[in-house]
């Protein structure tokens, strides 16, 4: 079964630092990562994406190939983005660019947890 993880609670991200979650450890699901991104109204634009590193604070964080969503302008936007777990290096967190912000911003993750 699949496990639901907040990656970023809704929020009016008026700046870029405001739409970045924290890294979230990856490490420990299976199989693909869903990540949903949800947009509300919006001033401006919003461009999120993931990035995945090799420790919980960050060290050598990257952008995933693949895994940015399409620019935003309008509101009430949904979009999904899959990610297989065995390809990021096991800590992964979302980077909304805001331009001209803010934008209601909620970010989740979709995943199945490893079962040892």
């Amino acid at each position: 079964a699949a496990t639901v993880v907040k990656v970023i609670d809704p929020v009016s991200a008026a700046n870029t630092a405001a739409a970045t979650s924290g890294w979230i450890a990856a490490r420990d699901y299976e199989g693909d990562l869903v990540f949903v991104q949800y947009i509300g109204a919006v001033t401006g634009s919003i461009t999120g994406k993931i990035q995945d590193a090799t420790d919980s604070s960050g060290t050598g964080s990257a952008d995933v190939t693949g895994a940015t969503f399409t620019a935003v302008s309008a509101a009430n936007d949904l979009q999904k983005i899959t990610v297989p777990a065995g390809s990021i290096r096991g800590w992964v967190r979302y980077v909304g660019t805001i331009v001209t912000g803010p934008a209601l911003t909620s970010v989740c993750l979709l995943a199945r947890p490893k079962i040892v």
